[in-house]
């Protein structure tokens, strides 16, 4: 019994201990964002690898989505007669969550984890330590811009991702099993309101923040083994899709 209390205690010390260094680390990288000098073409850059690079895939996905969305919601409406509520269902479910928590699923899977495998490869292989020899702060260097790209990218993506994923159950819905079109939009119109595009567009810019900094931290903090940088890219990949939903909660009880 003292032996599992033992490592208890010792887990939920070095879990409070790896969160703090966590924060810290973010605290840290928000603060070199606002001194200068600006690192605009390396925002610029990651913005494309975050946002272009992710493109193909959020389209895909949020066409497919809508599509499975439209299906599935008429004939769940059709049992109440309430097929015309069918725009009204796809955009709010899409604008409020699945819009942001799915597009921050792909940007994770396709950009967050070749970014904390960058920069878990230039940890053990001394390039971050070589910045330091030159006196370039790494964190301002390679962690700041990411966030910041994250910060721009996301709510962009999340609504292409919503859009998209509109016309996908547009298409279902009025093209494939009849559903009316002014039906459609005319029920869209009259359900949202601006505060279901406020929350949605809420939760993109705090899930980008959440996705850049876990797995820059993930990077930056890789293990010097020959296993490292892959631990580093699963474990950032795992808590990055933890975060997102635990926040996505958070965000949705507070904002309901």
């Amino acid at each position: 019994m003292i032996s599992l209390l033992s490592q208890l205690g010792r887990w939920s010390l070095e879990w409070f201990s790896e969160m703090g260094k966590m924060f810290l680390f973010l605290i840290s990288a928000l603060v070199w964002v606002f001194r200068p000098p600006a690192k605009i073409y390396l925002i610029v850059q990651h913005i494309k690898s975050i946002g272009v690079d992710s493109l193909l895939v959020v389209i895909m996905s949020g066409f497919f989505t809508g599509m499975v969305m439209g299906l599935q919601g008429y004939y769940s409406l059709k049992k109440f007669n309430a097929e015309s509520w069918l725009g009204s269902v796809v955009a709010l479910t899409l604008l409020r969550e699945l819009g942001p928590v799915l597009s921050a699923f792909m940007v994770t899977g396709r950009t967050g984890s070749a970014m904390a495998a960058e920069i878990g490869t230039m940890r053990i292989t001394e390039q971050i330590d070589a910045l330091y020899s030159m006196a370039i702060n790494p964190i301002k260097y390679l962690v700041s811009p990411r966030i910041v790209a994250g910060l721009i990218a996301m709510p962009l993506l999340t609504a292409i991702f919503d859009v998209v994923g509109i016309y996908g159950a547009y298409l279902i819905g009025v093209g494939l099993l009849g559903v009316s079109s002014g039906s459609y939009f005319s029920g869209m119109e009259n359900s949202v309101v601006f505060r279901d595009v406020y929350v949605g567009f809420l939760k993109s810019v705090s899930f980008g923040l959440i996705i850049t900094w876990i797995c820059c931290y993930k990077g930056f903090n890789t293990s010097p083994m020959a296993t490292g940088v892959s631990r580093a890219t699963t474990e950032s990949v795992v808590l990055s899709f933890i975060m997102v939903l635990v926040w996505d909660y958070f965000l949705t009880s507070v904002l309901l």
